[in-house]
Protein backbone atom coordinates (compact mmCIF):
# COMPACT_ATOMS: atom_id res chain seq x y z
CA UNK A 1 0.00 0.00 0.00
CA UNK A 2 2.80 2.44 1.09
CA UNK A 3 4.50 1.96 -2.44
CA UNK A 4 1.24 2.35 -4.20
CA UNK A 5 0.94 5.60 -2.26
CA UNK A 6 4.08 7.06 -2.96
CA UNK A 7 3.49 6.38 -7.01
CA UNK A 8 0.38 8.00 -6.79
CA UNK A 9 1.76 10.81 -5.34
CA UNK A 10 4.82 11.38 -7.88
CA UNK A 11 2.25 10.46 -10.52
CA UNK A 12 -0.27 12.44 -10.28
CA UNK A 13 2.19 15.57 -9.28
CA UNK A 14 0.40 15.68 -5.60
CA UNK A 15 3.65 17.86 -4.30
CA UNK A 16 2.76 20.42 -1.83
CA UNK A 17 4.44 23.73 -4.03
CA UNK A 18 1.93 22.57 -6.77
CA UNK A 19 -0.91 23.43 -5.07
CA UNK A 20 -0.48 26.52 -3.29
CA UNK A 21 -2.33 27.82 -6.02
CA UNK A 22 -5.84 26.66 -5.58
CA UNK A 23 -8.07 28.84 -3.94
CA UNK A 24 -11.39 28.70 -1.79
CA UNK A 25 -13.68 30.94 -3.96
CA UNK A 26 -17.39 29.44 -4.30
CA UNK A 27 -17.43 27.38 -7.66
CA UNK A 28 -19.23 28.91 -10.48
CA UNK A 29 -21.11 27.43 -12.71
CA UNK A 30 -19.28 26.55 -15.78
CA UNK A 31 -21.48 27.50 -19.36
CA UNK A 32 -20.45 24.64 -21.19
CA UNK A 33 -21.71 21.68 -19.57
CA UNK A 34 -18.90 19.84 -18.87
CA UNK A 35 -18.18 20.38 -15.23
CA UNK A 36 -18.32 23.50 -13.56
CA UNK A 37 -15.08 25.30 -13.04
CA UNK A 38 -13.49 26.95 -9.85
CA UNK A 39 -11.89 30.54 -10.39
CA UNK A 40 -8.22 31.21 -9.29
CA UNK A 41 -7.91 33.17 -6.03
CA UNK A 42 -5.88 33.11 -2.98
CA UNK A 43 -2.88 30.92 -2.89
CA UNK A 44 -3.04 30.39 1.37
CA UNK A 45 -6.59 28.70 1.59
CA UNK A 46 -8.00 25.50 1.25
CA UNK A 47 -11.03 24.10 0.01
CA UNK A 48 -13.74 22.43 1.96
CA UNK A 49 -15.22 18.91 0.09
CA UNK A 50 -18.18 16.58 0.92
CA UNK A 51 -16.29 13.24 1.65
CA UNK A 52 -18.80 10.13 1.78
CA UNK A 53 -17.27 6.99 1.97
CA UNK A 54 -20.07 4.74 1.37
CA UNK A 55 -20.16 0.68 2.17
CA UNK A 56 -17.60 -1.74 1.46
CA UNK A 57 -13.73 -0.90 1.06
CA UNK A 58 -14.80 2.89 0.66
CA UNK A 59 -13.53 3.78 4.05
CA UNK A 60 -10.39 1.89 3.11
CA UNK A 61 -9.89 3.43 -0.40
CA UNK A 62 -10.87 7.45 1.30
CA UNK A 63 -8.20 6.77 4.01
CA UNK A 64 -5.92 6.07 1.09
CA UNK A 65 -7.01 9.49 -0.19
CA UNK A 66 -6.16 11.34 2.98
CA UNK A 67 -3.10 9.70 3.38
CA UNK A 68 -1.78 10.96 0.01
CA UNK A 69 -3.17 14.39 0.40
CA UNK A 70 -1.22 14.79 4.13
CA UNK A 71 1.43 14.06 2.54
CA UNK A 72 1.49 16.06 -0.57
CA UNK A 73 -0.02 18.86 1.85
CA UNK A 74 -2.79 19.17 -0.18
CA UNK A 75 -4.96 22.36 0.67
CA UNK A 76 -8.36 20.48 0.93
CA UNK A 77 -10.36 20.24 4.20
CA UNK A 78 -12.91 16.98 4.15
CA UNK A 79 -16.37 16.87 5.25
CA UNK A 80 -17.30 13.61 6.34
CA UNK A 81 -20.53 11.58 6.49
CA UNK A 82 -21.11 8.29 6.77
CA UNK A 83 -24.09 7.24 5.23
CA UNK A 84 -25.43 3.64 4.31
CA UNK A 85 -28.08 1.74 4.15
CA UNK A 86 -26.87 -1.87 5.09
CA UNK A 87 -25.13 -1.09 8.09
CA UNK A 88 -27.85 0.30 10.78
CA UNK A 89 -27.05 3.58 9.44
CA UNK A 90 -30.15 4.25 6.92
CA UNK A 91 -31.67 7.50 8.04
CA UNK A 92 -33.09 10.48 5.81
CA UNK A 93 -31.73 12.99 8.23
CA UNK A 94 -28.33 11.90 7.64
CA UNK A 95 -29.02 11.51 3.66
CA UNK A 96 -30.51 15.64 3.80
CA UNK A 97 -27.38 16.52 6.14
CA UNK A 98 -24.85 14.61 3.07
CA UNK A 99 -27.27 16.76 0.42
CA UNK A 100 -27.00 20.21 2.39
CA UNK A 101 -23.60 19.66 2.63
CA UNK A 102 -22.82 18.97 -0.81
CA UNK A 103 -24.93 22.24 -1.94
CA UNK A 104 -22.71 23.90 0.11
CA UNK A 105 -19.63 22.66 -0.80
CA UNK A 106 -20.76 22.05 -4.63
CA UNK A 107 -17.36 19.22 -4.67
CA UNK A 108 -17.76 15.90 -3.30
CA UNK A 109 -15.32 12.74 -2.88
CA UNK A 110 -17.69 9.17 -2.52
CA UNK A 111 -17.49 5.73 -2.24
CA UNK A 112 -20.27 3.52 -3.00
CA UNK A 113 -22.94 3.27 -0.96
CA UNK A 114 -24.47 -0.46 -1.12
CA UNK A 115 -28.29 -0.75 -2.38
CA UNK A 116 -29.95 -3.59 -0.38
CA UNK A 117 -31.91 -6.44 -2.67
CA UNK A 118 -34.74 -6.20 -0.26
CA UNK A 119 -37.76 -4.20 -1.04
CA UNK A 120 -38.29 -1.92 1.88
CA UNK A 121 -40.76 0.21 1.31
CA UNK A 122 -38.67 2.98 -0.90
CA UNK A 123 -37.89 1.66 -4.53
CA UNK A 124 -35.20 4.58 -5.42
CA UNK A 125 -31.80 4.27 -3.25
CA UNK A 126 -29.77 6.82 -1.71
CA UNK A 127 -27.67 6.56 -4.70
CA UNK A 128 -30.36 7.95 -7.07
CA UNK A 129 -31.72 10.22 -4.60
CA UNK A 130 -28.25 11.20 -4.05
CA UNK A 131 -28.50 12.18 -8.42
CA UNK A 132 -31.94 13.46 -8.30
CA UNK A 133 -31.46 15.88 -5.43
CA UNK A 134 -28.69 17.40 -7.04
CA UNK A 135 -29.83 16.74 -10.65
CA UNK A 136 -26.36 14.97 -11.21
CA UNK A 137 -27.21 13.83 -14.72
CA UNK A 138 -23.95 13.00 -16.40
CA UNK A 139 -21.61 10.41 -15.35
CA UNK A 140 -18.45 10.27 -16.65
CA UNK A 141 -15.98 7.28 -16.79
CA UNK A 142 -12.42 7.02 -17.83
CA UNK A 143 -11.05 4.45 -19.04
CA UNK A 144 -7.39 4.30 -19.39
CA UNK A 145 -4.39 1.81 -19.70
CA UNK A 146 -2.35 2.22 -16.77
CA UNK A 147 1.72 2.25 -17.59
CA UNK A 148 3.16 -1.13 -16.53
CA UNK A 149 -0.09 -2.93 -16.01
CA UNK A 150 -0.49 -5.44 -19.44
CA UNK A 151 -3.92 -6.70 -20.49
CA UNK A 152 -5.42 -8.16 -23.76
CA UNK A 153 -5.61 -4.40 -25.05
CA UNK A 154 -3.07 -2.13 -24.02
CA UNK A 155 -3.11 1.78 -24.70
CA UNK A 156 -6.71 2.16 -24.49
CA UNK A 157 -7.98 5.85 -23.85
CA UNK A 158 -12.02 6.24 -24.13
CA UNK A 159 -14.73 7.85 -22.28
CA UNK A 160 -17.97 6.29 -21.12
CA UNK A 161 -20.79 9.30 -20.67
CA UNK A 162 -24.27 8.07 -19.18
CA UNK A 163 -26.84 9.70 -18.36
CA UNK A 164 -28.31 8.82 -15.31
CA UNK A 165 -31.43 10.46 -13.77
CA UNK A 166 -33.68 8.29 -16.33
CA UNK A 167 -34.14 5.85 -18.14
CA UNK A 168 -34.87 1.90 -16.76
CA UNK A 169 -33.70 3.55 -12.92
CA UNK A 170 -36.55 5.60 -12.52
CA UNK A 171 -37.91 3.76 -9.43
CA UNK A 172 -41.13 3.27 -11.41
CA UNK A 173 -42.51 -0.28 -10.60
CA UNK A 174 -45.82 -1.76 -9.55
CA UNK A 175 -47.37 -5.03 -9.23
CA UNK A 176 -50.45 -4.57 -11.89
CA UNK A 177 -52.11 -7.82 -11.14
CA UNK A 178 -50.44 -10.47 -8.62
CA UNK A 179 -47.37 -12.36 -10.52
CA UNK A 180 -47.10 -9.43 -12.67
CA UNK A 181 -44.83 -6.76 -11.93
CA UNK A 182 -44.31 -3.90 -14.62
CA UNK A 183 -41.34 -1.46 -14.85
CA UNK A 184 -41.00 1.93 -16.28
CA UNK A 185 -38.54 3.19 -18.79
CA UNK A 186 -38.56 6.92 -18.86
CA UNK A 187 -36.59 8.46 -21.83
CA UNK A 188 -37.61 11.91 -22.15
CA UNK A 189 -36.55 14.01 -25.02
CA UNK A 190 -35.02 17.16 -23.13
CA UNK A 191 -32.79 14.81 -20.76
CA UNK A 192 -31.54 13.10 -24.14
CA UNK A 193 -30.82 16.44 -25.60
CA UNK A 194 -28.71 17.22 -22.63
CA UNK A 195 -26.85 14.22 -22.16
CA UNK A 196 -25.61 14.46 -25.74
CA UNK A 197 -25.06 18.10 -25.74
CA UNK A 198 -22.25 17.44 -22.75
CA UNK A 199 -20.86 14.30 -24.58
CA UNK A 200 -20.28 16.85 -27.69
CA UNK A 201 -19.18 19.45 -25.32
CA UNK A 202 -17.04 17.42 -24.04
CA UNK A 203 -15.10 15.77 -26.84
CA UNK A 204 -14.66 19.23 -28.16
CA UNK A 205 -13.49 20.62 -24.89
CA UNK A 206 -10.93 17.37 -24.40
CA UNK A 207 -9.76 17.49 -27.79
CA UNK A 208 -11.75 14.75 -28.87
CA UNK A 209 -12.55 13.59 -32.59
CA UNK A 210 -15.76 11.26 -32.43
CA UNK A 211 -19.03 10.47 -30.17
CA UNK A 212 -20.41 7.10 -30.42
CA UNK A 213 -24.42 6.81 -29.49
CA UNK A 214 -24.96 3.26 -27.55
CA UNK A 215 -28.97 2.32 -28.34
CA UNK A 216 -31.14 -0.47 -28.87
CA UNK A 217 -33.99 1.58 -30.76
CA UNK A 218 -34.25 -1.80 -33.57
CA UNK A 219 -36.50 -2.91 -30.27
CA UNK A 220 -37.34 -0.23 -28.29
CA UNK A 221 -38.52 1.92 -31.27
CA UNK A 222 -39.95 4.43 -29.21
CA UNK A 223 -37.79 4.91 -25.98
CA UNK A 224 -34.38 4.48 -27.21
CA UNK A 225 -35.57 5.69 -30.87
CA UNK A 226 -35.95 9.28 -29.13
CA UNK A 227 -32.40 8.89 -27.32
CA UNK A 228 -31.35 8.57 -30.94
CA UNK A 229 -33.30 10.90 -32.56
CA UNK A 230 -32.01 13.65 -29.67
CA UNK A 231 -28.13 12.70 -30.34
CA UNK A 232 -28.58 13.42 -33.80
CA UNK A 233 -29.80 16.15 -33.41
CA UNK A 234 -27.23 17.83 -31.28
CA UNK A 235 -24.83 16.10 -33.52
CA UNK A 236 -25.76 18.51 -36.21
CA UNK A 237 -24.73 21.29 -34.47
CA UNK A 238 -20.84 20.11 -34.04
CA UNK A 239 -19.94 19.39 -38.03
CA UNK A 240 -16.07 19.03 -36.86
CA UNK A 241 -16.96 15.70 -34.60
CA UNK A 242 -17.91 12.62 -35.82
CA UNK A 243 -20.92 11.06 -34.80
CA UNK A 244 -21.88 7.16 -34.91
CA UNK A 245 -24.41 4.96 -33.75
CA UNK A 246 -24.46 1.29 -32.03
CA UNK A 247 -26.39 -0.98 -30.96
CA UNK A 248 -25.92 -2.16 -26.99
CA UNK A 249 -25.04 -5.52 -27.74
CA UNK A 250 -23.03 -5.15 -30.85
CA UNK A 251 -20.99 -2.32 -28.75
CA UNK A 252 -20.40 -4.99 -25.79
CA UNK A 253 -19.36 -7.35 -28.30
CA UNK A 254 -16.70 -4.44 -30.41
CA UNK A 255 -15.28 -3.42 -26.99
CA UNK A 256 -14.13 -6.61 -26.26
CA UNK A 257 -12.74 -7.14 -29.95
CA UNK A 258 -11.39 -3.95 -31.05
CA UNK A 259 -12.05 -1.26 -28.32
CA UNK A 260 -9.68 1.32 -30.27
CA UNK A 261 -12.49 2.09 -32.53
CA UNK A 262 -14.18 4.28 -29.77
CA UNK A 263 -13.38 7.82 -28.30
CA UNK A 264 -16.24 8.84 -26.30
CA UNK A 265 -19.62 7.10 -25.79
CA UNK A 266 -23.05 8.20 -24.80
CA UNK A 267 -25.80 6.15 -23.88
CA UNK A 268 -28.96 5.91 -21.35
CA UNK A 269 -28.80 4.82 -17.85
CA UNK A 270 -28.77 0.77 -17.74
CA UNK A 271 -26.26 0.55 -20.74
CA UNK A 272 -24.09 2.90 -19.14
CA UNK A 273 -24.06 1.37 -16.10
CA UNK A 274 -23.42 -2.38 -17.72
CA UNK A 275 -20.35 -0.84 -20.10
CA UNK A 276 -18.64 1.14 -17.41
CA UNK A 277 -17.51 -2.46 -15.57
CA UNK A 278 -17.24 -4.20 -19.03
CA UNK A 279 -14.88 -1.49 -20.03
CA UNK A 280 -12.76 -1.70 -16.73
CA UNK A 281 -12.33 -4.95 -17.33
CA UNK A 282 -10.25 -4.41 -20.48
CA UNK A 283 -8.04 -2.14 -18.15
CA UNK A 284 -7.56 -4.09 -15.16
CA UNK A 285 -10.59 -4.06 -13.46
CA UNK A 286 -12.43 -2.04 -10.67
CA UNK A 287 -9.80 -0.81 -8.75
CA UNK A 288 -8.27 1.47 -11.27
CA UNK A 289 -11.15 3.28 -13.27
CA UNK A 290 -12.19 7.06 -12.33
CA UNK A 291 -15.33 8.28 -12.76
CA UNK A 292 -17.25 11.57 -11.90
CA UNK A 293 -20.47 12.92 -11.61
CA UNK A 294 -21.98 16.58 -12.91
CA UNK A 295 -25.01 18.83 -13.07
CA UNK A 296 -24.25 22.06 -14.02
CA UNK A 297 -23.53 23.16 -10.82
CA UNK A 298 -22.01 20.09 -8.76
CA UNK A 299 -19.26 17.61 -9.18
CA UNK A 300 -19.09 14.14 -7.35
CA UNK A 301 -16.04 12.01 -8.05
CA UNK A 302 -15.87 8.32 -7.29
CA UNK A 303 -14.64 5.34 -8.81
CA UNK A 304 -15.65 4.57 -12.31
CA UNK A 305 -16.96 1.05 -11.62
CA UNK A 306 -19.13 1.10 -8.35
CA UNK A 307 -18.41 -1.96 -5.86
CA UNK A 308 -18.38 -2.44 -2.57
CA UNK A 309 -16.01 -5.66 -2.59
CA UNK A 310 -17.14 -6.14 0.94
CA UNK A 311 -15.12 -9.25 1.04
CA UNK A 312 -11.94 -7.15 0.79
CA UNK A 313 -12.52 -5.55 4.16
CA UNK A 314 -10.01 -5.48 6.32
CA UNK A 315 -7.80 -7.23 4.39
CA UNK A 316 -5.59 -4.50 3.05
CA UNK A 317 -6.00 -6.08 -0.61
CA UNK A 318 -8.28 -3.14 -2.02
CA UNK A 319 -6.76 -1.14 -5.01
CA UNK A 320 -6.88 2.38 -3.95
CA UNK A 321 -6.24 3.30 -7.25
CA UNK A 322 -9.43 4.31 -8.81
CA UNK A 323 -10.03 6.18 -6.10
CA UNK A 324 -7.03 8.10 -5.90
CA UNK A 325 -6.92 8.56 -9.59
CA UNK A 326 -10.15 10.17 -9.15
CA UNK A 327 -8.84 12.93 -6.65
CA UNK A 328 -6.26 14.08 -8.44
CA UNK A 329 -9.17 14.42 -11.10
CA UNK A 330 -11.02 16.30 -8.64
CA UNK A 331 -7.34 18.11 -7.55
CA UNK A 332 -7.41 19.30 -11.55
CA UNK A 333 -11.06 20.31 -11.36
CA UNK A 334 -10.74 22.55 -8.18
CA UNK A 335 -7.31 23.92 -9.71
Amino acid sequence: MDKILCQIITVCGLSGPRWQQLTSRPLSVSAALCGPEAPPARADATFKVTMVPGDGVGPELMTAVKEVFKAGDVPVEFEEFHLSEVQNMASDEKLEQVLTSMKTNKVAMKGKIHTPMEFKGELASYEMRLRRKLDLFANVVHVNSLPGYSTRHNNLDLVIIREQTEGEYSSLEHESVTGVIECLKIITRDKSRRIAKFAFDYATKKGRSKVTAVHKANIMKLGDGLFLQSCAEIAQLYPKIKYETIIIDNCCMQLVQNPYQFDVLVMPNLYGNIIDNLAAGLVGGAGVVPGESYSAEYAVFETGARHPFAQAVGRNIANPTAMLLSAANMLRHLK
